[in-house]
């Protein structure tokens, strides 16, 4: 059957009958502009996709039951699709909230939070322990993601002298963390 002028009407009447070849021509005649309104909500071409084929199987299950209230079937359609379309968009907010869960630790390692929060005390007193300079150098390096000469300009010292200590800084802070690490291991 081609497109031959019939109206939807006549059309939705043929295919809740059971006609395929009627039902065809509405799929050929509406197809496209559900599978826009789809991409529109999902912006997504392989999800408009599934939702325009989810779309018309839910037609055509619900055809004989319907009334058309207009000369359009796109209407009716585009219900349908909107409801296919959230369904997907929630299917696809679980499946990634399990990905996210499915990377989470399964459990909490209270030794090693206090370890961590241990750690981090000691790296603190250490750069406490630090002259005014050195201080300046960690918190605008290692704090605040400056580089060596953005660091030596807000300090008004050279570059050489913000690479120089900040080395320093890292091999005494170093030694904190190694300390850490071998009480670690002796317990």
């Amino acid at each position: 059957m081609t497109d031959d002028g019939t109206g939807d009407a006549t059309l939705v009447e043929w295919a809740a009958a059971g006609s395929e070849a009627a039902f065809r021509q509405l799929y050929r005649r509406h197809a496209r502009p559900v599978y826009w309104i789809a991409y529109g909500l999902l912006r997504s071409a392989a999800d408009a996709e599934d939702v325009t084929q989810e779309t018309f199987v839910v037609a055509w299950r619900k055809l004989a039951g319907l009334e058309l209230a207009g000369e359009s079937l796109l209407p009716w359609l585009a219900t349908i699709c909107r409801f296919q379309a959230a369904n997907r968009k929630r299917a696809l907010r679980r499946a990634e909230a399990a990905e996210l869960d499915d990377r989470a630790p399964d459990t909490v390692d209270v030794e090693q939070q206090v370890i961590d929060a241990d750690l981090v005390e000691r790296i603190l007193r250490a750069v406490d322990g630090l002259g005014e300079l050195d201080r300046q150098i960690f918190r605008l390096c290692v704090g605040e993601g400056y580089g060596y000469q953005a660091a030596a300009d807000e300090l008004g010292v050279s570059h050489g002298v913000v690479r120089n200590r900040l080395s320093r800084i890292r091999t005494r802070l170093r030694g904190v963390t190694d300390e850490t690490r071998s009480m670690e291991e002796a317990r």
